[in-house]
């Protein structure tokens, strides 16, 4: 079976069309060969292997999303916005301008970005709803406010990192802010955190340094594979997140290893994610 190897910003994608084979799947063990470094999808591997299925609702197609290993989550912006450029390339003579693509978490729509363009490299927006944001939607282990809450890296009296937001954008984020995200040490504290009692379905960890009332600087720690370049709802939580602690607007930049996400809150609660899209290549399985 063919597969197509895109990245969103860096965050890498092994994108496999099953629509018209409805009993295809793949094991765990069989994800976790897919997406290792120097496998099928090249030396980087990928973060998350997407699987295309038909739907009999009201969207173009259902994307099931795994994660290197092998487990299943619900919303994954930057694969959304990949998805969304393949299908609007392939409707591009008959003149769609919107994708509407179904997962687990719910309903996503994909566009052209206004400077969006044609070709291997596009820009591409995705609404990706609303975010879920009281303390049984995300879900966490008990109540609190999500705008702030306990938990704490370090000595109790003196912790190194505190005070995160939770947020979850069909996937649950804990989202710390950080003086200098550089100098964070993300492969250490990333798994620490990931499995925090608290999050009883785990989550992704964001560490956000705020550069300006318009920009943040991000780096994310993804349940289930590891630190990306680049997430998508990682990149929707952080500014969620910080809007709440009064960080920042409802609208910022968001600059990640693998390159700069746009994120816009807006009024009616939807939180709208633009950036780059690339079509690296394609294989066979």
């Amino acid at each position: 079976m063919k597969f197509l190897i895109m990245n969103g910003a860096g965050n890498r994608f092994g994108i496999i069309d099953a629509r018209n084979n409805p009993e295809f799947s793949l094991s765990a063990t069989q994800i976790q060969a897919l997406a290792q470094k120097g496998g099928p999808m090249g030396k980087n591997g990928a973060d998350q292997i997407i699987i295309l299925r038909p739907t009999s609702a009201n969207a173009d197609l259902f994307m099931e999303i795994r994660n290197a290993d092998g487990s299943e989550v619900g919303a994954c912006g930057n694969a959304a916005r990949c998805v969304g450029w393949l299908l609007l390339e392939a409707e591009n003579k008959l003149g769609k301008n919107t994708i509407y693509i179904q997962t687990k978490a719910g309903l996503l729509s994909a566009m052209r970005a206004a400077n969006g363009g044609i070709g291997r490299t596009s820009q591409i927006s995705v609404d990706m709803g609303k975010p879920k944001l009281k303390w049984d939607e995300i879900p966490l282990a008990e109540y609190m406010d999500t705008r702030v809450i306990d938990v704490k890296l370090g000595p109790i009296d003196n912790p190194v990192l505190a005070r995160p937001g939770a947020v979850s954008m069909g996937n649950p984020h804990c989202v710390f802010f950080v003086d200098n995200v550089k100098n964070t040490a993300v492969d250490k504290i990333g798994p620490m955190i990931e499995f925090h009692p608290l999050f009883p379905q785990q989550c992704n960890v964001g560490f956000a340094e705020i550069i300006s009332k318009k920009q943040i600087n991000l780096r994310v720690w993804e349940r289930g594979v590891g630190e990306t370049l680049a997430c998508g709802t990682g990149a929707c939580a952080s500014l969620v997140a910080a809007h709440r602690q009064g960080k920042i607007g409802r609208k910022a930049k968001i600059s990640m290893p693998g390159g700069m996400l746009f994120v816009e809150w807006r009024e009616d609660d939807h939180v709208i994610l633009s950036g780059p899209v690339e079509l690296e290549g394609e294989g066979e399985i």
